[in-house]
């Protein structure tokens, strides 16, 4: 990591502004720290794992010093907090790392060399998997439906995939859980806490006008960087054995996810069952086909990066939002890109007043605008690296804000702004879910 960027953020967490408090801005210390990550992340793309563990341990001194934490003051505030917070980056730790395996397993099935014998070889091929991508998504879990996602597109385009088509991967994956009350972290916390699922499935109009903005615009970036295979090999077989353990693992995340959340949610923050649910799939499927354990030290890398940052945003002093309007919940969608949405989502809940379709699609698409915005997105990043800058990602990506603008207009002259109070208070996070 550039040695003045960390200087940077050891100077922010000085004495001088430990002794600050709160700067003339107004602006909390804790929020110019994670500014100042972000921004690391954003410029420092080569060392985006030391630029989020620096952040990490700049917030942590600082809350430490000066302003403890939510659950207290000193180290058994922080040991209180990592406690309240363990299960979640448990089930995200193992969901990244599962599902990478998962998608070694899925290419390695040979459906994505299948593929070209069904879908067409021009670029309505790439939109076409887009779409299955938004599927998918809408029963899986994100970071399952953009990785098998990116899978495909490894196989369907000699392994030179577009940075913009990535972006429309990731967007296509987080579009399709916006208006399925089991297809995303935040419609699922919505539905624990009262909400009716019918409440919500309004969604899928916005995501649906942004999915076929950013397939049209990616499809076409995709077909001229590198076009899709136009024929297969007839001899290439499907590996039976392969898409078993895929859909082992994806059942059992799913069964985990319906069953816990929304039956047991009393017991959801107190155990990882949805990583343990994954992990028993893969040891039960440990005899069937070899692992491919190689790859875990690279997705461990990506997972302890998105851990850093939901660490840091979870210490955020968020108290309350913006009065509930339409254009709060359209800034909310940006705020999304950089700040984790189930903690946005949570307040949302606890404040009522707002449109939960509206809503669910603002916070879910909303994080598809950066590489590092969502959990789907830090996961295809580990599958292709040069994802990673977030001026290549905005540059090549920039139909994802776009189409985000064109789906709330959208929803917005056809539907309106339908608020409804929360029916009840807010969900502690399932433990069983993970950040989009």
């Amino acid at each position: 990591m550039p040695r003045t960027f960390f200087l940077l953020l050891l100077s922010l967490a000085s004495p001088a502004a430990l002794a600050a408090g709160t700067p003339a801005t107004g602006v909390p210390v804790e929020f110019i720290l994670f500014g100042a990550t972000l921004l690391g992340v954003a410029l420092f793309h080569r060392h985006t794992l030391g630029v989020a563990l620096a952040g990490l341990g700049c917030v942590t001194h600082y809350k430490l010093c000066l302003t403890g934490f939510k659950t207290g003051a000193g180290l058994a505030g922080l040991a209180l907090h990592l406690g309240h917070e363990w299960v979640t980056l448990v089930n995200l730790l193992g969901l990244l790392m599962g599902f990478a395996l998962l998608a070694r397993h899925f290419e390695k099935s040979h459906i994505p060399l299948v593929l070209p014998r069904y879908l067409p070889d021009d670029w309505k091929g790439g939109f076409m998997l887009l779409i299955m991508v938004y599927v998918l998504s809408g029963f899986l879990d994100n970071i399952a439906a953009a990785l098998i996602g990116g899978a495909m597109a490894h196989q369907l385009f000699r392994a030179r995939v577009h940075v913009g088509y990535l972006a429309a991967i990731v967007a296509a994956s987080n579009a399709g859980g916006a208006g399925s009350v089991v297809g995303d972290t935040t419609t699922t916390m919505m539905w624990i806490s009262g909400i009716s699922p019918f409440d919500v499935v309004h969604a899928y109009l916005p995501s649906f006008t942004a999915l076929l903005i950013v397939a049209w615009f990616g499809a076409r970036q995709q077909h001229a960087y590198s076009p899709i295979l136009r024929s297969t090999r007839p001899d290439i077989r499907i590996d039976w054995a392969r898409v078993g353990i895929v859909g082992l693992m994806l059942l059992m995340a799913v069964a985990t996810n319906i069953v816990v959340n929304t039956r047991f949610p009393e017991i959801s923050e107190r155990f990882p069952f949805l990583a343990a649910a994954v992990w028993s799939a893969l040891l039960l499927t440990a005899g069937v086909r070899r692992h491919d354990w190689a790859l875990l030290p690279q997705a461990f890398k990506g997972a302890l990066f998105l851990l850093a940052l939901v660490l840091c945003a979870s210490m955020m002093p968020v108290e309350a939002l913006p009065t509930a309007s339409w254009s709060t919940a359209l800034g909310l969608g940006f705020v999304s890109s950089l700040f984790d949405n189930i903690p946005l989502t949570a307040l949302a809940l606890r404040q009522g007043g707002f449109d939960w379709g509206l809503l669910a699609y603002c916070v879910g698409f909303g994080g598809s605008m950066l590489w590092f915005g969502s959990s789907a997105g830090v996961a295809l990043s580990n599958m292709y690296p040069e994802a990673r800058s977030a001026g290549t990602w905005l540059r090549q990506g920039w139909h994802v804000p776009l189409a985000y603008l064109a789906g709330f207009a959208v929803v917005m002259a056809v539907l309106g702004w339908h608020p409804a109070p929360a029916v009840g208070p807010a969900p502690v996070l399932p433990a069983s879910s993970t950040p989009r």
